[in-house]
């Protein structure tokens, strides 16, 4: 499954909106007002289905991620030195990215490669492709992928 993660050019708060590869809706994600990163997703029906929320005053920065209402776990920056990484303490999955920190992989020991993200350049706005190995794992890959883009931000403010 390929979403497409393309952030909104004018908005007050955090706003994007992810695609299938047919070009249909699937997430809108919304900023609210909180101290710190807080996106709320909804489906393509407008049901929230899940949220990332930046936990601050934190040494290192770290995101709590809730299904629907149910937090199932925060991700973790690591300290490195080149490569971006990235723990989450759920489901043994961890991220690591390049360099540039444009391109990540999601992965897990017990099942291998569950999802690639490559950001996409020339772009306006923070525009991403996900590319999820299966399509039951796409809404916790996509709240990686929002969290990892929140971080960044917040670095470069």
């Amino acid at each position: 499954m390929q979403l497409l993660f393309k952030q909104r050019l004018f908005s007050w708060f955090d706003a994007y909106d992810i695609y299938d590869t047919d070009g249909q809706p699937v997430f809108t994600v919304r900023g609210q007002l909180a101290w710190g990163h807080k996106l709320v997703i909804e489906n393509a029906d407008g049901q929230t289905v899940g949220m990332v929320k930046e936990v601050v005053l934190t040494w290192l920065p770290r995101f709590d991620l809730y299904l629907g209402d149910q937090w199932v776990g925060s991700l973790k920056k690591q300290l490195t030195l080149f490569k971006p990484s990235y723990l989450l303490d759920f489901n043994d999955w961890q991220v690591s990215g390049n360099w540039v920190e444009w391109d990540y992989q999601i992965g897990s020991p017990s099942r291998g490669l569950l999802a690639t993200v490559s950001k996409e350049v020339f772009h306006l706005t923070d525009t991403y492709v996900i590319d999820v190995a299966d399509p039951r794992d796409a809404l916790l890959c996509l709240m990686i992928v929002l969290a990892i883009d929140a971080e960044k931000c917040s670095r470069n403010d």
